[in-house]
This record gives structure tokens, C-alpha cells and sequence, in this order.
């Protein structure tokens, strides 16, 4: 289907032509025309994002206006851009686009029609269409007849800014305009800026307008229809333990809760690939087949076989795919009140319990904090393991302070009755090097445990530093290990290193004391050790 006619009143009425709506075969047969991506033997689809391999925070903006000016957390998170640099900027793509071929895509973000966008994105690439079609809500033929978009993104990776002209830090960049309802994004290939551009949109938007709590985490649903969710940075193992053969898949990465639902914001997902095998993430790996889009792969040599090993272009590879190529979902993507919440961390210093359940003011605390940890060989220069800190598990993508979504997930708390716990997949029995990382059939069996309700009748103890309330059993988990000071041999040892966690959470949510309440600061860990 080619029309341009529709596009007019974007000022994109000089392209050659505009092809609206493609289904996954004709993308994937233009991306491989134009000598932009080939087939690999399972008949996804491989590209090359080009200079960008990965999202680049530093040249993401949001235009200061009177809708942003006072609600934006300003900072190094949300940079600031002038309203009139970017109009000026956007007439600069549109003359950009003249006489060249655009791809666009409708689609909605929001599984819930009552707080759901309708997106339109112009693309230079016919792949980065495919990437919104896996990644966003597909509005069936009947819909796509009428369809009046709320949003647009216009997405011209070839197109560079001029810094000194346009405003930017350098020729790339993502910005978004609240007012004008607009995202521009130039001069990067990678597919991940348009899907967190549009997040971003949903963190302001949901809580500031509609009391609804965005969330960067993944949620499944039980037999009985009890929602759990899932928060955790890289590492952590949020896609493996939120991927549960007894449990239907709600969402794995964005979602929102309002009232007694909560629901997912896309219609497909975007895992990282690196050391992907089957027996690993049989679920990942069975998706990406004719369809899936797989980004900055490496293959065998003189073969179309994926070599998930392979990282000679960047360790961030990545795999997009609509969320039916998963077996075992919700449709539609939503589900009731969660029963159940998880903080998962990879706490590298053998601190953290296994397992521990959380106050109201500890959930918030630890919500705002988002901690995990690196250890070495994850990135260059790191010999030790580091503090790893994001606010609400997802700081570059939140326009509002964090505070204020804390808040809410502990008024969501009060009104739901649901138990928060922190779940350390990281190391017991010694700091990284030292320890061993705890096995994941045993924290399998702790979560188990928590979502059929085995350790409500058990004794719990405190943690003398953090506070945590720790089960003194839990079935099929050893007792030894669930105390982490009990699994050190040097008590002493484990008591100093208690002390510098400690400190770093207490340093880092220094930045968000001034907005925190008596709540959250009350759950802060002590120094003092009893």
C-alpha cells in the first residue's frame, strides 16, 4: 500500500512515497533489497544499527515548556532542550525527508484502552518498522481504517544534527516535545531509542495526568489469576524468573497499574542475546524466528547461523519479537492486582539475604534506590565488585522525580495488600571471588514459596544493618543459607562489609533525601551493626 496524501499535514508532502502499514514479510524483503539485513537460518531477520549499538542517555532530551517546565525532574537524567531549537530542527528532517521513501506504522502503546496512545511512526528504514511492529500494539485492519494518532515519532537515522546550529551535543539525538506531542530522533540506528522514547512519554504522562504507575519491570499471572511483578537491573535474572511454564507471561519490560489491573505497554519484547542458548532461555530462543529482528549479531563463520557468542560488535545485542511468538501469554496483555512484588539484585558483596520481605517505607526506599552490582570481567577497568544504583529500576526513562512514583507504589501497597520482598540472586557465604553465587533453583524455591503463601506462617528475623525481615525456613531452600551472615566462615569480616553496603546506599540516596519522606528515610540501613 503506498499513499503520501495522509502525511501532509506533517510538511511531508514532497517524499516520493510513503508505504503505510507493511506486514513483517514486505520489511523484511525491502531491508534485504536495500542491503541492509539478511536472513539467518532460522528466518529472522539481521540488521546492523550502525555508530549506535545501544541508547545514548547523554543526547536524549525533553523541550522545556509550560507543560514541563515545573513537573520535569530536570538534571543529568532530563536535559533540557529549547522549544524553538526544536522546531527549527524538526523542519530541518522534514526537508530531510523530501523525495526519499518513508515507511510509517500505526500502533498503539498501552494494553488498557483507557490510557492507551496511538503512535504513528515515520521511519527512513523499512527495519526500524518492523521493530515497531514486534515492540508496540498492532491495531487490527478495521482500526487502522480511521486511525487518528495522538503521538508521532519521526525517525531519520541518516539524518545528523549540526550542534552548533541545532542544539544538540553532537549529531545524534532523541528528543521529546510534550506539547506538540512529538519525539525526533537522528543520526542513531539503534531500534531501542524509539521504544524507550515512547516509555519515557508513558512515565510522565500516566502518573502526571492519570494517577497510574508506570513500572519498568515484567509480570506474569498465575493459574488463580494472581499477578506477580518483577524489578531488577541487568543480571539479575528478571527474564528468567519472571519466565514460569506454570504462569502465563503478561509482559516482560513495561507495564502499568491502575485500580485492580495492571497491564502491559507492548505487544512484543526486546531481549539482550549475548550467550543465548536454548537450554538457557528456551523462550527467547525458540522466538526469534521469521519475523524477529536481531540486532548487531555475529555469525558462524561462512554461515547464516547466529553466533549469540559472539560480541566483535557490541556485548548489547538484541532480538525484538511480537509477543505471540511466545507461548503461554496473557491476551490481552493485562492482569488483576498483584499479589506479589520482587526486587531482585545480584548483590556482589554477600550481603543482601536471599530472601527477605519489606515494610512499606523499605519497598519505597528500596524501589528509589534499584540496586545491584557489577563484578569484574562485566566491563572494562572494574577488578572488584561495584555498586550499581537506578532509581525505580529504570532511572533514564523517568521524567518525574522518583519520589514521586515511590510514593505511589506505596499507596498502590496500602490499597492492593500486596508483599513487596527483595530477592539477592548474587553471591552468600563471601563477597564475589570469594563466595558463591546462590543457586537458582534454590531462589526458584523461594519465590515459589512466596507466591503460594508457604511463608506466611513462618518466623522471620531482622537484619541488623538493612533491617530486612529474613524467613527463618523456606521449603526446599537449606535453612543455613537464608541468614547471609551465618554463611560467611569471618563474622567479622561480614559485619565490615555489611557497613560498606550500607554506606553506598546511604551516599547514593543522598541526591533524593530533599524530596523523601519520614517514611522512606526511616527505612534507610544503620551503620551501627547490633
Amino acid at each position: 500500500m503506498a499513499d503520501n496524501a495522509n502525511l501532509d499535514y506533517l510538511g511531508l508532502d514532497k517524499i516520493e512515497t510513503a508505504y503505510w502499514n507493511l506486514n513483517p514479510s514486505d520489511l523484511i524483503e525491502d531491508t534485504i533489497i536495500n542491503e541492509q539485513g539478511l536472513l539467518t537460518d532460522t528466518g529472522a531477520l539481521a540488521v546492523d544499527t550502525g555508530e549506535f549499538t545501544g541508547r545514548s542517555p547523554k543526547d536524549r532530551f525533553i523541550v522545556e515548556d509550560d507543560i514541563t517546565r515545573e513537573a520535569v525532574w530536570w538534571g543529568d537524567i532530563n536535559l533540557k532542550f529549547d522549544s524553538a531549537k526544536f522546531d527549527a530542527l524538526q523542519e530541518k528532517m522534514i526537508k530531510y525527508f523530501e523525495a526519499k521513501e518513508v515507511y510509517v506504522r500505526d500502533a498503539y502503546v498501552g494494553a488498557d484502552e483507557k490510557y492507551q496512545l496511538k503512535l504513528r511512526l515515520v521511519s527512513e528504514y523499512p527495519w526500524s518498522s518492523l521493530f515497531a511492529y514486534n515492540m508496540f500494539l498492532r491495531p487490527d485492519l478495521e482500526a487502522l481504517k480511521n486511525f487518528s494518532p495522538e503521538w508521532h515519532i519521526l525517525n531519520a537515522p541518516g539524518f545528523m544534527a549540526d550542534p552548533k546550529v541545532d542544539g544538540t551535543r553532537q549529531h545524534n539525538f532523541a528528543i521529546i516535545n510534550f506539547t506538540k506531542k512529538t519525539i525526533l530522533i537522528g543520526g542513531t540506528g539503534y531500534t531501542g531509542e524509539i521504544k524507550k522514547g515512547m516509555f519515557s512519554v508513558m512515565n510522565f504522562v500516566l502518573p502526571h495526568v492519570h494517577n497510574v504507575l508506570p513500572m519498568h519491570c515484567s509480570a506474569n499471572t498465575g493459574e488463580d489469576g494472581d499477578t506477580a511483578i518483577f524489578f531488577g537491573l541487568s543480571g539479575t535474572g528478571k527474564t528468567t524468573l519472571s519466565s514460569d511454564p506454570k504462569r502465563r507471561l503478561i509482559g516482560d519490560d513495561e507495564h502499568g497499574w491502575y485500580g485492580n489491573t495492571v497491564f502491559n505497554f507492548e505487544g512484543g519484547c526486546y531481549a539482550k542475546t549475548i550467550d543465548l542458548s536454548k537450554d538457557k532461555e528456551p523462550q527467547i530462543y525458540n522466538a526469534i524466528k521469521f519475523g524477529a529482528l536481531l540486532e548487531n549479531i555475529g555469525f558462524n563463520e561462512d554461515t547464516s547461523t547466529v553466533n549469540y557468542e559472539d560480541v566483535s560488535i557490541t556485548q548489547n545485542t538484541r532480538v525484538s519479537y511480537p509477543i505471540q511468538h511466545i507461548d503461554n501469554i496473557m491476551v490481552p496483555s493485562k492482569g488483576d492486582n498483584p499479589k506479589n512484588i520482587f526486587f531482585l539484585t545480584a548483590d556482589a558483596f554477600g550481603v543482601l539475604p536471599p530472601i527477605s520481605k519489606l515494610t512499606r517505607g523499605q519497598a519505597m526506599y528500596h524501589f528509589i534506590s534499584g540496586y545491584t552490582a557489577k563484578v569484574a570481567g562485566t566491563e572494562e577497568g572494574i577488578n572488584e565488585p561495584q555498586t550499581a544504583f537506578s532509581a525505580c529500576f529504570g532511572s533514564p526513562f523517568l521524567p518525574l522525580h522518583p519520589t514521586k512514583y515511590a510514593e505511589m507504589l506505596g499507596n498502590k501497597m496500602d490499597e492492593s495488600g500486596v508483599t513487596v520482598w527483595l530477592i539477592n540472586t548474587g553471591w552468600s557465604g563471601g563477597e564475589y571471588g570469594v563466595g558463591e553465587r546462590i543457586k537458582l533453583k534454590y531462589t526458584r524455591a523461594m519465590i515459589t514459596a512466596a507466591l503460594t503463601g508457604a511463608l506466611d506462617s513462618v518466623d522471620f528475623n531482622t537484619h541488623p544493618v538493612f533491617g530486612l525481615s529474613m524467613p527463618s525456613s523456606c521449603p526446599e531452600v537449606p535453612t543455613t543459607i537464608l541468614n547471609p551472615r551465618d554463611t560467611w566462615k569471618n563474622k567479622s569480616r561480614y559485619d565490615a562489609k555489611a557497613i560498606e553496603l550500607s554506606e553506598k546506599f546511604i551516599n547514593n540516596f543522598e541526591e533524593y533525601a530533599s524530596e523523601a519522606n519520614e517514611e522512606i528515610m526511616n527505612a534507610a540501613p544503620k551503620i551501627a551493626v547490633a
